[in-house]
């Protein structure tokens, strides 16, 4: 539940689709974690009569995925299937908030009778966070910390409430259930009130479902649409909002939306900037476009190309102007960068969304990282050592490196067949050899060092 990996797996799952006058795109990432937990359902036109209906959701999954994923595939069923009739008239809105509430807890009580979860084999549990969406109105439904907000009028028009164990409703129900509230965490433990599953919280004698010390019952706020007006819907979980505020986050996605149709590739921008931002969390989050979303803009493409191209340049006179102190590895360069007034980066993302433009030029124009990586990882022991052959062998490689740069290799290996050329050569004696060059020593730099061709090798996040 707390582990974490030793380099982030940043593998992304993503999707998108459209219909019923919007467009939606999804990604997710385990990021750091030992384990995905997480889990989203995606679907536009929704069976018993309501092609016209949409619903999407993500779940948040603590202590294993269990509860996660089965809700992923069932809870809209759950919710469907229990006899509410479903209307998009103001008179109906009542009835599809009972309906949404009774199938959290029936499914809820459903999932308790799995065997694993009854014996206490699988204790996970799950937050949701859904969007439920008629013709005439948006239904949110939040079940503990992950996150829905709505962009309306180029702002935040709407956001779900984090049910969290020092909110004083959720407090004074612990507390009547006889638990308590410690470091922000019911009993000392879990970090939500409210969740799906978590049955070792839900045993209270003489307390009903939603009376326990975690409660399964979902939190409903229906908003009529405004098809001028409403721009997009995000959901997603902790991950993502522990380093994104509401405001960030619809400006960040406002200001993509501008330069890109791409939802899957929005999403994707929305994981790596959080990550980038410091996300210890799996990352999930879904998009979804309404009718007045913002629409391609020329003027915000051609900055956006103006601002890629600048980090470019920025990147390569850094690595060019490097001069004795040799190359700066990738996080020197990003923190350089970051040091500067950089106009027009992205609002919300900040640097953190440029990383991979970064990244990609660094790559490109010094691709012998690995060695580079030796030689200061061997530099720092030899210092540590107090120098000698091998500390003076290391600077003479890391100078011929930067002397030579993209025909490092060929130059090399031209240098040591030379050099061992003159070793052989029995008419040399032993004092000429001491004072012929060694292959290393870097000659006079080239008038225009050649750039290698990129390669595939990658460095970790940091």
């Amino acid at each position: 539940m707390g582990a974490f990996l030793d380099k982030p797996k940043t593998e992304k799952h993503s999707a998108h689709g459209d219909g019923n006058g919007l467009r939606y795109g999804l990604s997710s990432m385990q990021g750091w974690r030992v384990e995905m937990e997480d889990a989203h359902t995606a679907v536009v036109g929704l069976p018993h009569g309501l092609s016209d209906w949409s619903f999407f959701a993500v779940y948040d999954g603590h202590a294993g995925s269990r509860v996660a994923n089965y809700c992923s595939g069932h809870l809209l069923e759950h919710i469907l299937s229990g006899g509410t009739e479903f209307g998009s008239g103001p008179g109906s809105v009542e009835g599809v908030k009972d309906g949404i509430r009774a199938g959290f807890l029936k499914i809820d009580e459903y999932m308790r009778g799995f065997s694993d979860l009854r014996q206490g084999l699988d204790r996970s549990g799950s937050t949701a966070v859904c969007v439920l969406l008629s013709p005439s109105h948006l239904y949110f439904i939040n079940c503990g910390d992950s996150r829905a907000v709505l962009s309306r009028h180029s702002e935040v028009g709407f956001s779900t409430q984090d049910h969290k164990p020092c909110n004083p409703r959720e407090k004074e129900r612990i507390q009547k259930a006889g638990g308590s509230v410690m470091i922000q965490r019911v009993n000392g433990s879990l970090a939500v009130s409210r969740a799906l599953g978590d049955y070792d919280y839900k045993c209270v004698d003489g307390k009903g479902p939603t009376e326990q010390l975690v409660s399964p019952e979902p939190e409903v706020c229906v908003l009529e649409r405004a098809a001028d007006a409403d721009e997009f819907v995000v959901l997603a979980c902790d991950g993502i909002w522990d380093v994104m505020s509401n405001e960030e986050l619809c400006e960040f996605v406002r200001s993509r939306l501008l330069v890109c149709e791409d939802l899957e590739k929005v999403c994707n921008s929305v994981v790596d900037t959080c990550l980038h931002k410091g996300s210890r969390d799996n990352m999930s989050v879904v998009l979804v476009c309404l009718p007045g979303a913002p629409k391609i803009c020329e003027e915000a493409v051609k900055k956006e190309e103006e601002l890629d191209k600048f980090l470019e340049a920025r990147v390569e006179e850094l690595l060019t102007n490097c001069g004795e102190a040799g190359t700066p590895d990738l996080v020197s360069v990003l923190r350089s960068i970051a040091t500067e007034n950089i106009p027009n980066l992205p609002p919300g993302g900040g640097l953190a969304s440029k990383r991979s433009v970064i990244e990609a030029v660094y790559n490109k124009l010094n691709p012998h990282k690995e060695e580079e990586g030796a030689c200061a990882e061997g530099e720092e022991e030899s210092e540590e050592g107090g120098g000698g052959p091998a500390a003076h062998l290391l600077e003479a490689l890391r100078q011929f490196r930067l002397h030579h740069r993209g025909q490092y290799r060929a130059a090399l290996e031209d240098s040591l067949a030379s050099y061992q050329a003159r070793r052989t050569d029995g008419d040399d004696d032993d004092g000429e050899r001491e004072r012929t060059a060694s292959p290393l020593s870097p000659p006079s730099p080239p008038p225009s060092p050649a750039v290698a061709e990129p390669d595939a090798r990658q460095d970790p996040a940091f």
